[in-house]
């Protein structure tokens, strides 16, 4: 109870709390699709991207989310046309274009800015990076992930488990496809800011695989992968404050024993 009295007795940590839960539970239920996929490492290579952008839009003063938005959406796209035509694999796809993001990213900022500050938020997360219109923006994504799951959610069930099966029932993959990618790109970029580029693709996967290992069907795995990025998130939020530990390495530690205690479940069910 003192920890939560020390959350809310500081405007910025309230703040990382809202924009904390909201984009944990967004990037985990987009993070199904990728599971589902196999196409769990892009919302890996897009942070890498969008460190890359932020560290340009910093190196020329100009805001980094205004930057880092459109070219990880176009990176996205990128990424799922590659893969699509096969010229090359996936994941291999995903390696080069995050590994040569990454390091535009540091090669700009230590010609410019040098490593300072405000890279090292973007890369490691910073809870005081939090702002009032990134809770308003994460509201927003928040809003459409939830309409999007309920609005198209067989739909977005078929896309994920066979695509073609999909395409011949008359399901337009490619825009839903296309929808998916902007609001992953989205959430990662709003989320890295938090979590950090080298840790926001773990809240985007462990509750997914969290909770397909103790659920059988779509929809109980859908609820409970938005409750345990829930849980996981404030549970990591109440730890880094108590021992005073990186908010973003706490919560992926969160999820990891998470993880591992629905394995274990799993196997003594069995």
């Amino acid at each position: 109870m003192s920890i939560f009295a020390q959350i809310f007795a500081y405007s910025f940590s309230v703040r990382a709390l809202v924009v904390g839960v909201l984009v944990s539970v967004c990037a985990a239920l987009l993070g199904i699709n990728m599971v589902l996929k196999r196409f769990s490492m892009l919302g890996d290579g897009l942070s890498h991207v969008a460190f890359g952008a932020a560290a340009i839009g910093l190196a020329m003063g100009i805001a980094p989310l205004k930057i880092a938005i459109p070219v990880v959406i176009v990176a996205a796209f990128l990424l799922l046309g590659i893969s699509e035509r096969g010229a090359v694999k996936g994941d291999a796809a995903i390696a080069m274009v995050s590994s040569a993001s990454l390091a535009v990213g540091i090669i700009v900022a230590s010609l410019t800015t040098g490593l300072n500050t405000d890279i090292n938020n973007y890369m490691f997360g910073s809870i005081l990076a939090m702002s009032k219109s990134d809770i308003w923006l994460s509201v927003g994504i928040t809003a459409v992930v939830l309409a999007a799951y309920l609005l198209f959610y067989h739909k977005i069930f078929a896309c994920s488990f066979d695509e073609r099966f999909a395409a011949a029932t008359g399901v337009r993959v490619k825009i839903y496809n296309a929808l998916i990618s902007i609001l992953t790109a989205v959430t990662v970029v709003v989320g890295m800011r938090l979590m950090g580029a080298l840790l926001i693709s773990a809240v985007m996967t462990f509750p997914a695989l969290s909770a397909m290992r103790v659920c059988k069907r779509y929809s109980t795995t859908v609820l409970c992968t938005a409750a345990v990025s829930a849980v996981a998130f404030v549970t990591g939020l109440l730890l880094s404050f108590g021992f005073d530990m990186p908010v973003g390495a706490t919560v992926v530690v969160v999820n990891t024993v998470i993880y591992l205690a629905f394995l274990c479940i799993r196997k003594l069910k069995r």
